[in-house]
């Protein structure tokens, strides 16, 4: 893959903007089939430029307006808001208190730098193989819940372009949701709790709840290769003792005099499946979901007005495309396989030079073929994700229609 160098990204982006970005896609999806008035043109975008100046409150008429506006800015970075009473360029011509977030999707931010305290083998912004497997557990566990247990339908998940996801839950119901209730929802996913002081954040009591139990079903099948091969998370004492922290201390010391007797962290976790279960506790599960479950950022969740990064950004320290993820290769998903912004100019370059021109020239009196330029690129399995999800939200819309005009037919 062409390696990416941030000093070349101003002309990187100027190409990926005009030939690469999937417009038509992008405008379908937030326009929401046009059913509402003025959806597209009341939402906030927010454009971050080179050198880290940053401009609000940008807003469009419509798909054509977009794509001039990001053409000319070529922005580092998209961040999407809230859809407001009023169009967000106008918010200053608005009396005061009038200019208010009205929807927005309910949007999940899942960082990797939020577990630097339980894994072993990279800290901070660094990602690899070996961690990402935490993000796959916090994609499966959360998507479960919330088609489940809520019953929300259209789940847009992406990967961040560096070292994590984001989910957009996108049902017409949830965008009208308060905050209040964004909160409940987050409140209700979230069971590692406590800041950095404190050592033991996972808390079960004997009725374990139907989210919990069905929570550590899934991280049991990640859990004997990530934690224990990978990550092994009971390699030596200093490493063990971090787990010994969260025993209650009627059992601590046995533990440490087995841990010292056994050869490998498999050996260990098997010996304190034993000890612990003669305590009567749950242990087991509070240490895998301590190490394993998803952890979420409230403030990104519950606010109605927070931006989120947009899909199709371009992460610009790592160049990596912000891509959707196909639910059903969760699993298969590999963040350092995602296209970098110059392996797809890379990409474009080696198209035969007679198509180029081809979809150039139709460019200049058609929008639609400059958005095809994808197509020829790695990006384009990504963007397929992207319509597979807006097809299925495009059927809701229209059953949901079919059942309005029925009921008014009966009427």
């Amino acid at each position: 893959m062409e390696s990416f160098d941030p000093s070349e990204l101003p002309e990187l982006l100027k190409l990926y903007y005009r030939r690469l970005f999937p417009y038509a896609q992008y405008y379908r999806w937030l326009n929401y089939g046009g059913v509402v008035k003025n959806y597209f043109q009341h939402r906030e975008f927010s454009f971050t430029l080179k050198d880290d100046i940053y401009i609000r409150y940008q807003s469009f008429n419509n798909q054509s307006e977009l794509e001039k506006e990001m053409q000319k800015m070529n922005p580092y970075k998209i961040d999407i808001g809230a859809v407001y009473s009023h169009k967000p360029n106008q918010h200053n011509t608005v009396k005061l208190g009038a200019f208010q977030a009205q929807e927005k999707e309910l949007v999940f931010d899942i960082d990797m730098t939020d577990y630097d305290d339980v894994r072993r083998c990279c800290s901070s912004a660094d990602i690899c193989s070996k961690c990402w497997t935490l993000m796959t557990m916090a994609i499966r566990i959360i998507d479960r819940a919330l088609k489940e247990d809520f019953g929300f339908k259209h789940r847009l998940w992406v990967y961040s372009g560096r070292r994590g996801v984001h989910c957009w839950v996108c049902d017409e119901s949830v965008r009208k949701l308060s905050s209040a209730v964004r909160s409940g929802i987050v409140e209700y996913l979230s069971v590692v709790k406590g800041g950095q002081d404190v050592k033991k954040k996972v808390h079960l009591n004997e009725k374990i709840h139907p989210f919990v139990r069905k929570s550590i079903n899934i991280i049991k099948k990640y859990f004997e290769e990530y934690a224990l091969v990978d990550q092994n998370i009971l390699e030596n004492k200093e490493s063990w003792d971090k787990v010994l922290a969260l025993v209650p201390e009627t059992i601590h010391d046995e533990l440490q005099r087995e841990f010292q007797k056994s050869h490998s962290s498999l050996q260990r976790w098997e010996q304190l499946k034993k000890i612990s279960s003669k305590s009567g506790t749950w242990l087991e599960c509070e240490i895998m979901l301590q190490y394993c479950f998803p952890r979420l950022d409230i403030n990104v969740s519950k606010g109605i007005n927070h931006l989120l990064k947009s899909p199709f950004s371009v992460h610009p320290k790592t160049g990596r495309i912000s891509v959707p993820i196909d639910l059903q290769k969760v699993d298969q998903f590999d963040p350092f396989t995602v296209p970098t912004i110059s392996s797809i100019c890379h990409e474009l370059d080696v198209i035969p030079t007679n198509e180029k021109e081809k979809g150039e020239g139709e460019a200049e009196s058609d929008s639609k073929p400059r958005t095809r330029n994808y197509k020829k690129t790695s990006l384009a399995p990504y963007v397929k994700v992207f319509e597979q999800f807006l097809e299925n939200l495009d059927k809701s819309r229209k059953g949901e229609l079919l059942k309005k005009s029925d009921l008014q037919r009966d009427f």
